[in-house]
């Protein structure tokens, strides 16, 4: 590929002209893996690719690349093989040092927008290597040839133009910007060349391309021209004229006067580049919901190349994602400044502007009129006397020598007809101040942008309520549990939608036993959040039936189904017997649980049965039985922690089993030493960390000694009453509890009381389990449960209940297929001493 340079000698050093190759320019970046990762409309024209066909496609694909495409197949021919360096080279990052050269296109672009068929098209191109913290490795500047002396382009002149390119060599090269007029305004304005880019990268990237040469055209190397962006403004002003017969190399620079283009085609580049700007910045906001993010988009896709400042204000209500904000602004509405971009030295605005700040606007001001008339308000220049009146309107900041001298645009951000925002753009004194074009274009720009923050303040609202729905769902579950200690976690989603139907359970069960329950509904958002309450209400009123975990599970089924046809969900539900220290154990769909023993610190998953997702209907439930150990920790989690995309499930679960068997110093370290643990695992597989919200539930399984329950058997007589008070004042004795006993005996009387009457056979059994607190449980085979009634002095019954009520921590009754059983737990007067004398468990 030709690098650029004739073969013949030049007749004398090059000279700058005066003047700058106002050139349609195509501005492309590539980063470390060879991709595109920024495609201006000027490449678009050019190469024939949009921007989304271009992103993420290797650039050799659509750059002139020697050897790239064969000639015969409509691709990229090069000049003269073996010349000079290729943009091959370039890309492959064998050159780190710039260069420039020509192609040939014989069919123009490779994307699927590609016009196939035209006239082959020559193109002069410049190719910097970047270095720095970003991905951005390669910037590729290129220009057809086709219109620099055609009609139209910077350097035809007509009649002239046969007389000034006929013979001359046109190449691409560098040169220090330094050798031209204006040489500050060629630096300042060179990051407006580059696409869809933040202030940060385009400095870094404009700084560069600085050190190693600024990009020019070379006239049969006796005359360069800088090439500066094609924004709009005249590209024949002041173009220089060869005179008749004279040196090839001389040339007169032309008087503004001496301009042959007409006023319309200027007008006409102006809307275009305009037009196309719009274009780019469309697509380059809006491309998440998040609201934080889109309001970064939409401020900063303005600078630098519209203006040189960029400070976005919203309503309090729009940032906060409440409901849509009613009636026009006033003084009162307080403004909060959410995003500032600009390209002035960093921290100058920081101190007067700060980003963050909620504030009122005065009235007499261009801000407050922008905001109540709903209309952009445009200042050309803004004077030291109206300076200073806007800035005494702002107490204890003075805005003067950040506004003094430049040209401000205001723009709302509105949407269905209400202000949500507004926009304060400014432009610096060394640039073209705002015109009623620029207002046009600026009222655009806010429009679209406004309607892309309604939307995403939409979305904020209502992912706001399901957050409140969901938390409010979400159980305070007790971190002590009879026989059990438990400890959970729930993280939201990283991805849209992060509100999900995860949750988890601890439910009290008759007999000291504890249901553990996780499940999952599927989907995300308001709805699944809503299932997630109806399904986790449902569980709890049947777990409070004592129904087996299998049964419990196909009545959930069966009852998804009456609720209709898109409730489905994955479950698990286990009930832990702290006094046989077995797990019974049930899955609908659902992940399997970890089991840590406490033994060898060994892990393992369970095998239990799986079931098909709650809501499918028609299939059965089965029931593991597990034997576990005090000290044993059972871990159950949803999906979103162990998933991978693009990795099977069972690399997540091997890391799941490893993280649960490190040893911690409590439950609450062990539940943050999974959650890192699976969160660096899904960054390392390079997915960008957790898409899903995460339940996670631990249980470490402690269990009940047997000399801590006492267990007795009663007759229907009732006589038994005054038995079951001796020998609860016998055992507590024992225990040490002495200042326990009045309490209990009451509380015993009354239970045994109601059983006894209602009881059928002989069956009535009394239980005190001994843990933090004395759990009292009173059964009999009477299937009706007690009633809590309203009696009067007169009447001779009714008050159990309420005796039970009032002198214990919580009590309740729970029905099975056996009888009924009413329990009520006892709170501890003080801690309790050793035991004096041990006794039997049963009688």
């Amino acid at each position: 590929m030709d690098s650029g340079i004739p073969s013949q000698a030049p007749a004398g050093p090059p000279q700058p002209r005066a003047l700058s190759g106002k050139i349609p320019l195509a501005v492309v970046v590539v980063d470390t893996n060879g991709l595109v990762s920024h495609w201006s409309s000027g490449a678009r024209r050019l190469f024939g690719s949009t921007r989304e066909e271009a992103v993420g496609v290797p650039a050799a694909d659509l750059l002139p690349v020697s050897g790239a495409l064969d000639a015969e197949q409509g691709g990229f021919a090069s000049y003269e093989e073996g010349a000079g360096p290729g943009l091959g080279d370039s890309l492959s990052g064998r050159m780190s040092y710039p260069a420039a050269g020509r192609a040939r296109i014989s069919d123009t672009g490779a994307g699927p927008s590609a016009r196939v068929g035209e006239e082959s098209l020559d193109v002069l191109w410049w190719a910097y290597p970047l270095i720095g913290p970003g991905p951005e490795r390669l910037l590729v500047l290129a220009a057809g040839t086709r219109g620099l002396c055609g009609p139209g382009g910077p350097y035809h002149d007509s009649p002239e133009a046969e007389e000034c390119c006929p013979g001359e060599s046109i190449a691409p090269g560098f040169a220090l910007h330094t050798e031209f007029p204006g040489a500050d305004e060629l630096a300042g304005r060179l990051s407006e060349i580059f696409p869809s880019m933040s202030v940060a990268q385009g400095t870094r990237i404009a700084a560069q391309v600085l050190e190693l040469g600024y990009p020019v055209l070379e006239f049969s190397r006796h005359d360069r021209v800088p090439v500066t962006p094609d924004w709009g403004v005249p590209r024949r002003a002041g173009r220089p004229r060869r005179p008749q017969g004279g040196d090839p190399a001389a040339f007169v620079p032309l008087s503004p006067g001496s301009d042959t283009g007409s006023e319309e085609d200027l007008e006409y580049a102006a809307v275009r580049e305009r037009l196309e700007f719009l274009n780019e910045v469309s697509s380059g906001i809006g491309s998440s919901l998040d609201l934080a993010r889109t309001i970064r988009e939409v401020t900063s896709a303005a600078v630098p190349r519209f203006a040189d400042f960029a400070g976005t204000h919203l309503r309090a209500q729009v940032l906060a994602g409440e409901e849509f904000p009613d009636g026009v602004p006033d003084v009162t509405t307080i403004w909060h400044r959410v995003w500032v971009e600009h390209n002035d030295e960093p921290g100058r605005w920081d101190d007067t502007v700060p980003v963050g700040e909620a504030i009122a606007f005065p009235e007499h001001t261009p801000f407050f009129q922008c905001m109540v008339t709903g209309e952009p308000v445009l200042i050309p220049r803004i004077s030291d006397e109206l300076g200073a009146r806007i800035s005494g309107q702002f107490e204890k900041r003075d805005l003067r020598p950040l506004i003094n001298g430049r040209s401000i645009l205001i723009v709302p951000l509105k949407a269905r007809d209400v202000v949500l925002g507004f926009m304060v753009l400014l432009r610096r004194a060394d640039r073209e101040p705002f015109n009623d074009m620029d207002r046009t274009t600026g009222a655009e720009l806010a429009a679209r942008a406004g309607l892309v923050l309604d939307n995403a303040r939409m979305y904020t609202h209502q992912e706001n309520v399901a957050e409140t729905l969901q938390d409010s769902m979400l159980p305070q579950v007790a971190p002590r549990l009879p026989g059990c200690d438990t400890a959970t976690r729930y993280l939201p989603g990283t991805r849209l939608g992060r509100v999900g139907g995860d949750w988890f359970d601890t439910i009290k069960l008759p007999g000291s036993r504890t249901a553990l329950v996780v499940g999952d509904v599927m989907g995300h958002g308001l709805n699944a959040a809503a299932m997630m309450g109806q399904l986790r209400t449902a569980v709890q009123t049947m777990a409070a039936l004592d129904l087996p975990p299998a049964q419990l599970l196909r009545n959930l089924d069966d009852l998804a189904q009456r609720l209709g046809e898109h409730y489905l969900a994955t479950c698990l539900y286990a009930v832990y017997d702290p006094i046989r220290s077995e797990l019974l154990i049930s899955n609908a769909g659902h992940i399997p649980p970890v089991l840590v023993r406490a033994g060898d610190g060994r892990s393992e998953l369970l095998e239990v049965p799986t079931g098909a997702p709650i809501g499918v209907g028609g299939v059965a439930f089965g029931t593991a039985k597990v034997r576990v150990a005090p000290g044993d920790r059972l871990i159950l989690c949803t999906d979103g922690l162990v998933e991978v995309r693009g990795q099977d499930i069972g690399a997540g679960l091997a890391a799941l089993c490893e993280s649960a068997a490190h040893p911690a110093a409590s439950m609450d370290a062990a539940c943050d030493t999974i959650i890192r643990a699976l969160a660096a695992s899904s960054w390392d597989e390079g997915q960008g960390g957790r898409k899903d919200d995460v339940a996670l539930l631990m249980a470490r399984l402690n269990g009940i000694p047997r000399e801590q329950v006492a267990a007795w058997r009663l007759g229907t007589d009732p006589r038994e009453v005054g038995r079951a008070r001796r020998m609860v004042r016998e055992r507590l004795t024992d225990w040490g509890l002495e200042e326990a006993v009045d309490t209990a005996e009451l509380l015993v009387s009354e239970a045994v009381t109601n059983a006894v009457r209602h009881a059928y056979t002989e069956q009535v059994e009394l239980r005190v389990v001994r843990t933090d607190a004395l759990l009292w449980e009173v059964s009999d085979d009477d299937r009706a449960l007690p009633v809590l009634l309203d009696a009067d002095r007169e009447d001779g019954y009714g008050r159990g209940l309420r005796v039970l009520g009032s002198l214990t921590r919580e009590w309740g009754t729970s029905s099975s297929a056996r009888g009924k059983t009413v329990w009520f737990e006892q709170s501890l007067p003080r801690p309790a001493r050793p035991a004096t004398r041990a006794g039997s468990n049963s009688r």
